[in-house]
């Protein structure tokens, strides 16, 4: 008989409660026959109810579990058929065994069975074959979340379509605060009638006006010289593509209606709130101008930043309004320390030694107590005739202290000036950044994303043609007792002749006015001259250099040193100098090996290419026109081939971020 048609049994504790009933029956017959009898009847009658209640009991359970069985193995059968959750299988080459109905949907012929994996997304093998756990497919216009199962050779495809086209929407809206300044209003406008200052700010709104609302922009002016944009994160990525193309069209306003004029943008986004985002558009509007202006500076709320623009020369500041207020703020500061440690970048040049006796005076003039950081150790060729001659000169060599020796004379109440520079990781002995909390930073280069943490005064002037003509300036509103000695005059005149190749580039009228006040200082050009001078061996291997240039682009000359020889920082400058003056030739790259092991890249230009772009993308920087990096754990044949890639990449695209 089969098992469906067997009858149940009796389960066992019944029959141990029917033995002892039989048992007591028992007893009670022999006792009283005619009780017995009745409970005997009773007793059968409760039997059969008690086995027919048990046995239709276990009918309907076995009924419901075979049901159950039946649901149960159906749905799993819907569930792997008819879900739109897409399952394959493939084999060990790749190749599809089996795909689920809804995957099949996606397949030409129908199926995708007997395909490559390779059909779903070209990198899927790859990415299985690297151990990934999970990927993301486009197919058609559906988004899937892949989960991998290797050892079992399955995929699960989760539609992640509707979530996608979420996140998108969200990336998309997220608000985006934009502050746009125009470069040297007040300057420009300040010999103006009010007929022309009208007819250039109904100019200049007209192009902004016209900008915004093909963008879908809302802007406002704020002030005279100020507006305030907001946007959304897919019109920024709009904005990015254009290469931000409104600080062309301001620009040429300059040739069509004789205004200088430029713009700076400085714009934050990001999961922030809106006073942080407010915070992010100011300190990248900060960081645009102290790079010069012109330009486009973009920063998250990770502190990330991307630029855009700085094609110009910044312009050189008619007013000496800001040199008078810094040299009369840095005067109280100097007046209410302890002492001034004065310190410019590592393997310093003559605009940072001469800068930094500059600064050394005016702590003296104000009655404070100076010294220079300065490592003996780390003496490039280009100033070692100047530091020789500091050292004939005893009251002026004990100013200049070791690195070491510094952390032994600096206090919480010293104050730090950094000359020359504004990176952390530049200057002589970053240590001494973080013992006081007193900084101040003067330097004439575009300012880049590394920056000394919470300076109290910051004088960056990229119109400038070195630190030591900033420095310059500030001496003059100095009190008038200042007496400059002839060594520390010629020190600082020095400085402004090297950054400008003897007044040739960055050149501008205060740039003479600077160097006249050295010269009335008693500064000596011939002395200059003779530290400028350079040995014979150094002309030859610069010369050896200049030999292995090529051209590149056109217009393009790049050198590069054999590998195991090494060059100084100032000699390849100096190369790159060399090579820019040759005919034809816009920009120059001059690449070789350093002591520390680096390679270094110097860069030069004639404004047309921006190379402070090209090495910020290589982890350095400088100016439009002068810029220079150091890369670690690589060769120079990689640098070169990675400068390549850039500059092609600059070339097609107009302009780098």
């Amino acid at each position: 008989m089969p098992d469906s048609q067997k009858k149940p049994k009796l389960s066992r504790h019944l029959w141990v409660i029917y033995l002892l009933s039989v048992v007591v029956l028992a007893f009670i017959w022999y006792y009283q026959w005619m009780l017995g009898l009745i409970m005997t009847v009773l007793f059968a009658a409760s039997f059969y109810y008690s086995v027919r209640t048990e046995r239709a009991i276990r009918h309907n359970t076995e009924q419901y579990i075979s049901t159950l069985s039946h649901r149960i193995k159906r749905v799993g059968e819907e569930a792997l058929l008819e879900m739109p959750i897409g399952i394959v299988l493939f084999n060990d080459e790749y190749v599809i065994e089996w795909a689920n109905p809804f995957m099949n949907e996606f397949a030409e012929n129908d199926t995708l069975v007997g395909t490559s994996l390779s059909i779903l997304d070209d990198n899927l093998i790859s990415q299985i074959k690297e151990d990934s756990s999970e990927v993301w497919l486009q197919l058609e216009s559906y988004r899937f979340q892949t989960v991998i199962k290797k050892n079992e050779r399955l995929l699960y495809l989760f539609d992640r379509t509707t979530q996608a086209q979420i996140q998108r929407l969200y990336h998309n809206e997220q608000t985006v605060l934009s502050i746009i300044f125009l470069d040297n209003y007040e300057e420009i406008t300040q010999n103006m009638d009010d007929t022309l200052k009208s007819q250039m700010n109904s100019k200049v709104t007209s192009v902004l006006n016209n900008w915004s609302n093909d963008y879908g922009i809302y802007l406002k002016r704020t002030s005279q010289d100020r507006f305030l944009a907001v946007s959304t994160k897919e019109t920024l990525d709009q904005l990015e593509k254009s290469k931000f193309d409104i600080l062309d069209e301001v620009r040429g306003l300059n040739a069509e209606h004789n205004i200088p004029m430029t713009l700076s943008i400085g714009i934050g986004y990001g999961n922030v709130p809106l006073p942080a985002l407010g915070e992010l558009a100011q300190s990248s509007l900060d960081l645009s101008l102290g790079r010069g202006g012109d330009q486009v500076a973009i920063k998250d709320d990770s502190g990330k930043v991307r630029f855009y623009g700085g094609r110009t020369n910044p312009m050189e500041k008619r007013t000496r309004v800001r040199a008078r207020v810094i040299s009369h703020a840095l005067k109280e500061l100097v007046k209410e320390s302890e002492n001034v440690i004065i310190m410019g970048h590592k393997s310093p040049d003559m605009d940072s030694v001469g800068a930094a006796i500059g600064i050394l005076n005016i702590a003296k003039i104000n009655g404070v107590e100076g010294y220079i950081v300065l490592d003996p150790e780390d003496i490039d060729t280009g100033v070692y005739r100047l530091i020789d001659a500091i050292r004939d000169q005893d009251d002026l060599w004990q100013h200049f202290v070791e690195p070491e020796e510094s952390e032994a004379i600096i206090t919480s109440k010293s104050l730090v000036v950094v000359v020359d520079t504004h990176k952390p990781s530049m200057v002589a002995n970053s240590r001494l950044l973080n013992k006081s909390e007193y900084k101040v930073v003067i330097d004439h280069h575009r300012r880049a994303e590394e920056f000394i943490e919470n300076p109290t005064l910051v004088y960056m002037e990229p119109y400038a043609s070195s630190t030591a003509e900033l420095v310059t300036e500030l001496l003059e509103y100095q009190p008038k007792t200042l007496k400059l000695k002839m060594l520390e005059a010629t020190a600082l005149l020095a400085g402004i002749i090297v950054d400008t190749k003897s007044f040739t580039l960055r050149t501008g009228s205060r740039t003479f006015d600077a160097a006249s006040y050295l010269r009335s200082k008693g500064a000596d050009t011939v002395l200059v001259q003779q530290f400028m001078k350079e040995d014979l061996d150094i002309y030859i291997k610069r010369s050896r250099l200049i030999e292995r240039a090529e051209i590149f682009h056109d217009t393009i000359a790049i050198s590069k040193g054999k590998s195991g020889e090494v060059y100084g920082g100032v000699l390849i400058a100096q190369a790159a100098d060399t090579l820019l003056t040759m005919s034809g030739i816009s920009a120059s790259f001059v690449i070789s090996e350093r002591n520390d092991g680096r390679i270094g890249i110097s860069a030069r230009s004639l404004g047309d290419v921006n190379v402070q772009v090209i090495m910020e993308q290589m982890n350095g920087g400088g100016h439009l026109t002068n810029a220079a990096t150091q890369i670690e754990d690589t060769t120079i044949e990689d640098a070169e081939a990675l400068l390549k890639e850039i500059l092609q990449e600059y070339f097609e695209g107009g302009e780098t971020e």
